[in-house]
C-alpha cells in the first residue's frame, strides 16, 4: 500500500485542524481519565467499553489525518489526455492548464483539483475526488466518538456507581465537574456540526453533485443515469467491499461503471 502525502501550507488551516485535533485530545485523554479506566478497575463497565471507545477515537484521528494530508485529486502541469476523451476536458481561466470537466480551481491551494467539493479550513486541505472518502469518514467517526463521549458524560452523574478508590488531590478529581461539563459542551458542537455535515455530504454523494455544484444551481443529469446508492458511494470510496468502506488505512481505485449497481431506468 501506497500512501502519498499532500500538505498545504496555509497558516489559517492550521490553526483549524490544530483545533479539531485538540479536541479530539480533550476527550481522548480525559475520558478515559475520569471515566472508563477508574470504573473498569473497579469493575463497574465491561472492558468491551474501554476497547470500543478507544477504536473509535483511533479511527477518527486515522481519518483527520488521512484526508489533511491526502492528495485531494491535483492535476498535474502537463496532463495526459486520451484522444478520445478530449470532448471531457476544458482550459482553465485561472491557470491556463487543461482539466476535465467537473474540475474546480481552488483559490486557497492554486491549483486545479478533480470533481472538487469544496476546500475544508478543518482539515486544511481541499475535498476532491482522491479524498472525498476519507472525509466522509471522518464526519462519520467524529459523530461516532462524539455520541459515544456524551453517553459516558451522561452516565457519569445518572448511572454509573460512584468511585471509591479516588485521591481526593489529584487535578482532575477536584475539577471533575467543569472538566467533564467542557468535554459534553464540545460533544454537542461537534456532533451537532458532523451530523448537519455528514447529512449534506451523503446528500451530495448519493445526487452526484458536488458541493461547489450545488451553489452554482447545476444539475448533474446531463452526466449519466442515476445511480444506486451502493454504486455512489463505491465510486466514492474506490472499492465495491462495504467493510472497506470505513477503514481509512488504505488506497483507493477509481473504478468503472457496473450494472450491478445501477438502477434500472
Amino acid at each position: 500500500m501506497k500512501l502519498r502525502l499532500h500538505f498545504v501550507v496555509d497558516p489559517m488551516g492550521w490553526l483549524c485542524i490544530s483545533i479539531v485535533f485538540g479536541i479530539w485530545l480533550y476527550n481522548s485523554f480525559f475520558i478515559p481519565k475520569l471515566v472508563l479506566l477508574p470504573h473498569y478497575n473497579e469493575g463497574h463497565i465491561p472492558w468491551a467499553i474501554v476497547v470500543c471507545y478507544y477504536i473509535a477515537s483511533a479511527l477518527c484521528i486515522a481519518a483527520l489525518f488521512r484526508a489533511s494530508t491526502a492528495d485531494p485529486g491535483r492535476l498535474p502541469v502537463d496532463p495526459h489526455i486520451p484522444h478520445s476523451e478530449r470532448e471531457q476536458w476544458e482550459l482553465c481561466n485561472k491557470c491556463n492548464l487543461m482539466r476535465p470537466k467537473r474540475s474546480h480551481h481552488c483559490s486557497r491551494c492554486g491549483h486545479c483539483v478533480r470533481r472538487m467539493d469544496h476546500h475544508c479550513p478543518w482539515i486544511n486541505n481541499c475535498v476532491g475526488e482522491d479524498n472525498h472518502w476519507l472525509f466522509l469518514q471522518l464526519c462519520f467517526y467524529a459523530q461516532v466518538l462524539s455520541l459515544f463521549t456524551l453517553v459516558l458524560d451522561f452516565c457519569q452523574y445518572y448511572y454509573f456507581q460512584p468511585l471509591t478508590g479516588l485521591d481526593q488531590e489529584k487535578f482532575t478529581t477536584r475539577h471533575e465537574l467543569a472538566l467533564l461539563r467542557l468535554s459534553a459542551l464540545m460533544g454537542v458542537v461537534m456532533l451537532g456540526g458532523m451530523t448537519s455535515l455528514f447529512y449534506t455530504q451523503m446528500t451530495g454523494i448519493l445526487s452526484d453533485t458536488t458541493t461547489i455544484e450545488k451553489m452554482a444551481h447545476f444539475s448533474n443529469g446531463l452526466y449519466g443515469s442515476k445511480k444506486s446508492w451502493q454504486w455512489a458511494l463505491a465510486e466514492v470510496c474506490g472499492t465495491r467491499w462495504k467493510l472497506l468502506w470505513f477503514l481509512p488505512l488504505r488506497s483507493r481505485q477509481s473504478l468503472q461503471a457496473s450494472h450491478h449497481f445501477r438502477t434500472p431506468v
